[in-house]
This record gives C-alpha cells, structure tokens and sequence, in this order.
C-alpha cells in the first residue's frame, strides 16, 4: 500500500511546491534570486524538473491567451475598421493644427523677440537698482576713508581716530561682505598703531623744544615778577615816603627803576607774555587725546611724567663755573622757572596728565637740589656784590614760583645763610678797607684852614668840641684823618648790610636786629683785628700809638650815633626789648688798652736802646761832674714824649711816665747788680750818682 501511493504523493507535492515558486516567479515585486536559489537548493535533479514543470506551465499559458486572442479578435478588427475612417479625418485636423501653429509662431515670435528685452532690461533694472542700493551703503565708508586720509595728510590725527572709530563701529559692518571693507578693516589697526608713532614723535619733539624753551620761558616768567615787585615797592615807597625819618650824614637810598605812575603805565603799556604765547602745547592736547582715545592714556602719562623727571634733572644740574658770574645763577634759575612754569600749565589746561601729587613731589625734589646747589656755589663766592646779586635772583626766583603755588619757605630759610656769607664777604671786602685807611693815615691831627673844610668834616663825622669850635682858623682837631673815614665806612657797611636784608619779607625789627649783629661783627672782629695788627706793627712809633688811643676815643664816642643811625633805617625804637646793642665801646676799649700797653711796651725798649748806649768806666778815678750823655738824651727822650702824651687821659700818661721811671730806675740797679761786674771805684759810684740825681730832678 505504502509503497504503491509514495510516488504519487511525491508528485503532488512537487507540483505544489512548484505552483509556488512559479507564483514568486509571475510577483513583480519579489527577488528572483531567492526563488531559484530554493528551487535548487531543495532536491538532487531539481532544475530538471524545474525546467519541465516551467515548459508546461508556458504551453498553459500560451493555449489562455490564444482563447482570449479568439474571443477578441472580432472587436480589435471593428476598430481597425474605425481607426482607418478617423485617419483622413485625424490627417485634415493635423493640417490645420499645423497651419495655426504656423501662423501662431510667426505672430508670437516678434512678441517673443519683445518680451525676452523686456525681461533682459528689467534683469538690468534690478541689478542697477541692487547696485545702487550697494553703492550708497559703499559710498559713505569709501567717503569717510577719504576723509580718514586727508584727515591724517593734514595732521589731525584725534579727529582721524574719531573718523575710525565711525567707521568700525557704524560703516564697515554695513558692507563687510566686500572685500575692500575688509582690506579697510585690516588697515584700521596699522593706522592706529602709525598716529600713535606719529604723536609719540610729536611730543619728543615737544619735550625737546620745551627743554630748549625753558629759559626764555623762566627769564619772561621771572622779568615780570620782578616788575610786579618794583610796582609795590614803589606804591609802598609812595605811601612811607611821607612817614620816613632823615638818616644822619646820608641822602636815602634810591631805588632803580620809575615812580608807581611811570610803572604803572610801563606795564600797561609791555604785553604780558604767557608760557603758552611762547610755546605750542599742541602737540601735548592732541597726544594726550589720541591716547586716551586709544584707550592707552596710562601709558602716555606715564612716559610724559618719566621724561619730564629726567629733564628736572638735567635742569637741576648746574654749571661748573656758575658761581664765576651773575649770568650763571640767572640762567640756571631760568630753567628752573621754566620747567615749573611749564608744568603749572599743564597742571591746568590738561585733567590728569600731571596732578598737584607730582608736582609737589617735582618741586621738593628740585628744591632740595637747589638749596644744596646754592649752598655749594655761594660758598665759592668772594665779591660782596656777587652774593648780593645772587640774593635778588634768589628773591625773584622764590617770588615767581610763589605766584605759581609752590612752597618757597625753605628758599628764604636759605637767605638768611646766604646772608652771613654775604656778611663774611662783606666782612672780608671791609677788613681790606680799613686796612687801606691806616696804611694812608697819617696819624696827625686833621688841620682844618676855614669854615668850609671844618663842615666838610663834621658832616661826616659827628664831633663837637666846645673849646675847638671857639678857636680861630686855622686850627687841628684833634682825631686823624682815617676816624671820619672809619665812621663813613661803618655806615657804607650798614647801608651795604641792609641792601640783602631788603625784600626779605622780614619785620623791621628782624632786619634792625639783622643790621646790628652785621655791624657789631664789624666792629668786634674786622675793625678790631685790624686795630690790633696795625697796633702790633714794627713800623708804628710812640706817636702814632698815641694818635691811635686818641682815634678810638671818639670812634667810641660815635657808638652812639651809629645806633641812631641804624634806628633812622629801620624805624625801631631802641629801648625795644630784644634790641642788640652795638658793641663799639668794648671793641674801642680793647684797642686803646692794647695801643697803651704797646706804648708802655714801646717806651721801655726805647729806654733800653738808651741804656745800651752806657759806657760806664767802673774803674775811673773821679767822676766827671755831670750826669752822662747817654743819660742826658733818654731824658730829653723821655720830655718830648711825655709832651705827646698831654693828649692823652691824664691817667694813660701818668702811667706811662709811672713805667718809664720804674723801668729805666730797675735797668740801672741791674747794671750794678751785674754779676760779670767785679769791682767799681768811688769815682764810677759818683758818676753814677750824678746821673741818678739827674733822673730825680727831671
């Protein structure tokens, strides 16, 4: 059973199978890969019977569609039938279609022709108007670049930045796209970096021209504080003149330059000059501006104040010789005023460049040179009229920069050392005076032979002597000719003293006081050590020691006028408490003490020249009855010279005479008490006897 059925199950199942695969086969839409592909895979001698159940399934279809080709046939032939009727019909109408179409093109073709310019024109239309449209975002960026270079031809730099900026900020971005904006844009920075350049060159040039400048600047700045000076001192001169007491023996001092009225209007008439109408600070304003601009104005203040510092140095930096001559000190202070005057407006024209911090910290650094500056080269200075000079500049100098706000106090501290080595070259210049005085004198009374010449004296020297005015011309009194000429002298050194204490901003009775310590150190060092060494020379005689005692004698009388003197200058009273007195009298006292110490000193090694001159025979048999000729002229010696001394005080004289007789009475004894001296015979005793008998009667 089983095995007759197995070969027709098998074919039934084949033919399914394969009803399958021609299904997938006929399916569009699967992949014929795969189907074959199981055809084969699935049994031995499949594509063999693949290939047979294929070719009857072909002959299948071929007896459908010949069936269907027999049922259809009658109908394709009816429309055949149809088609071949319509076909003339279809061919007329392809004619006139033809001919319309024709006539269609022909008519549309100038249309056509007219349409395409129309579009043509209206594609330039719209590309001029786009064109336009970018030309007029271009135009203003290539305008205001235009603009940015002439502005730079023309050195304008701050506006060339503002035009950059505009041109960062608003133009470029409009048209970036374009690459001319963009080559602009590129350049913009190299722009900046080259007007930065350009400034920074700017303003060396400025620091250089300033450096050269400063002088002119100080000398204008300084020449018009000097005149505002002169205009109060005049107008104060103006309003005191009418107060001021008449000075004894001296018209009053004359003061250089015009009355108030004629200054006044001098200085109305002389413009006044500014340290900007002499200098161009352009070139600061606008670099200060393009660096701030820039962003970068920390850096610029920084390299201004830098170089400004080194440049105070140089200025600073004095001259080796500048103590030679005035011209010297007056430029060094010109520079000085200069750089200050300088700053000052920087100070106030620009907000921030330089504060008052750097100023100040300028000033007292300057200051401190200067003062050490000065108390070097001052201290060089031997001419009186030089330190003099040098402390009017110093005046001017400390007045100018006052007006300009700096502290000038340790300035006139300085004066007042200055001032004593004014005093000291003074001093010195008065020592060569007096000495000049003694060596012309000729220490005599001065013979007066009428009114006139008596007034000529008197007028410059206060003596009154009741007793001298009642005698008749001709006539001597009784000082020497150098006493007027000292007392002169004494007052040419206050008035001398009293030029530097002049616009020290000093009280009256600071500079009465200043006038007096001058005059005493005159008095008790100058003219004293002159005194003492004219005293102490070999060449003065008892005479003229006896001249010179007479001489202090009234120089300490006139003390008194001297301090009168000094009161009419200053106007201080002199019972004011802290008033110094002149300390004439004790240097006259010393000086006559000394001269009449010289004189005893004097007479007593004329009485040994005298002695020197014994020749005593010890061994004579008798004397000669006459006291001995040496002895005969140290007396007649003694008488002339004791006849001078009638001049001097009755105390001066009679201790003289009192020396004398003491020291000729010891030289005689010690010519007895002689140890060399072995034996003396009565006649050399009555010799000597006699001739000390001679000394008791005169």
């Amino acid at each position: 059973m089983d095995s007759s059925n197995s070969p027709q199950e098998e074919d039934k199942g084949e033919g399914k199978v394969y009803g399958n695969v021609f299904a997938e086969l006929e399916s569009v839409d699967l992949p014929l890969g795969t189907t074959l592909r199981s055809v084969y895979d699935d049994q031995p001698n499949a594509h063999k019977k693949f290939m047979e159940k294929l070719d009857a399934r072909i002959r299948n279809h071929d007896r459908e569609i010949e069936k269907m080709c027999n049922f259809h046939h009658q109908g394709f032939v009816d429309a055949i039938t149809e088609l071949l009727k319509v076909r003339a019909d279809a061919e007329k109408l392809m004619g006139q279609v033809s001919d319309t179409n024709r006539r269609l093109q022909d008519a549309g073709r100038e249309v056509t022709a007219q349409t395409e310019e129309v579009i043509r024109c209206r594609i330039q239309q719209r590309n001029m108007a786009t064109t336009v449209e970018r030309l007029q975002l271009c135009i203003p960026v290539l305008e205001m670049y235009s603009k940015l270079k002439e502005q730079l031809e023309l050195k304008r730099y701050y506006s060339a930045l503002k035009t950059m900026e505009q041109l960062e900020n608003t133009y470029i971005p409009r048209v970036s796209q374009y690459r001319f904006c963009q080559i602009m844009a590129e350049m913009l920075p190299k722009l900046r970096e080259e007007i930065k350049e350009i400034s920074m060159s700017d303003l060396k040039d400025f620091l250089e021209s300033i450096r050269k400048h400063s002088d002119k600047i100080g000398e204008t700045a300084m020449r018009q504080a000097q005149q505002h000076r002169t205009f109060n001192s005049e107008v104060q001169k103006q309003v005191t003149l009418s107060c001021a007491k008449p000075m004894y023996g001296r018209t009053p001092l004359h003061h250089n330059g015009l009355s108030a009225e004629a200054a006044d209007e001098e200085e109305m008439d002389e413009e006044v000059l500014t340290a900007q109408d002499l200098v161009d600070f352009s070139p600061v304003y606008r670099c200060l501006h393009i660096y701030t601009v820039l962003g970068d104005r920390e850096t610029f203040e920084n390299y201004y104040r830098k170089q400004r510092k080194k440049q105070a140095r140089l200025v600073l930096q004095p001259q080796s010789n500048m103590h030679e001559t005035v011209e010297g000190y007056r430029k060094y202070f010109n520079q000085i005023v200069g750089f200050f005057v300088v700053e000052d407006h920087i100070l106030h024209a620009t907000q921030g460049l330089v504060t008052r911090a750097f100023t100040d910290e300028l000033w007292n650094m300057a200051l401190s040179k200067i003062i050490a500056v000065l108390r070097t080269h001052s201290s060089y200075c031997e001419d009186p009229d030089l330190v003099l000079e040098l402390k009017n500049l110093i005046v001017i100098f400390a007045d100018t920069l006052q007006g300009y706000g700096f502290p000038v106090n340790r300035l006139f501290d300085l004066l007042f050392e200055v001032r004593d080595q004014y005093n000291e070259t003074l001093l010195k210049k008065w020592a060569l005076v007096f000495r000049d005085i003694f060596e012309q004198d000729n220490y005599s009374p001065i013979p007066v032979e009428n009114e006139e010449e008596y007034k000529a004296v008197v007028s410059r020297f206060p003596f009154h002597d009741a007793e001298i005015e009642k005698q008749q011309f001709p006539k001597k009194l009784p000082m020497s000719q150098s006493v007027p000429q000292i007392y002169s002298q004494v007052k040419e050194f206050i008035y001398a003293s009293l030029k530097f204490s002049e616009s020290l901003h000093r009280s009256s009775t600071e500079i009465d006081d200043m006038l007096r310590k001058s005059t005493n150190l005159l008095l008790t060092r100058t003219l004293s050590s002159c005194l003492q060494n004219l005293i102490k020379k070999p060449h003065i005689g008892l005479t003229e020691l006896v001249q010179i005692i007479i001489n202090t004698t009234h120089l300490e009388y006139a003390c008194k006028y001297l301090e009168d003197f000094i009161t009419n200058i200053t106007n201080v009273s002199p019972e004011t408490v802290h008033t110094t007195r002149l300390y004439g009298l004790s240097t006259f006292k010393d000086a006559r003490h000394a001269a009449e110490g010289e004189i005893y000193t004097k007479l007593n090694q004329k009485i040994d020249e005298f002695i020197q001159l014994a020749d005593y025979e010890w061994g004579m048999a008798e004397s000669d009855g006459r006291a001995s000729g040496y002895l005969m002229d140290l007396i007649n010696f003694l008488r002339s010279t004791f006849q001078v001394f009638t001049h001097l005080p009755g105390k001066v004289a009679q201790t003289a005479c009192m020396s004398a007789c003491k020291h000729l009475s010891t030289s005689l004894m010690q010519m007895l008490l002689d140890t060399e001296l072995k034996q003396i015979s009565m006649g050399a005793i009555e010799q000597f006897n006699l001739d000390v008998i001679q000394c008791e009667r005169e």
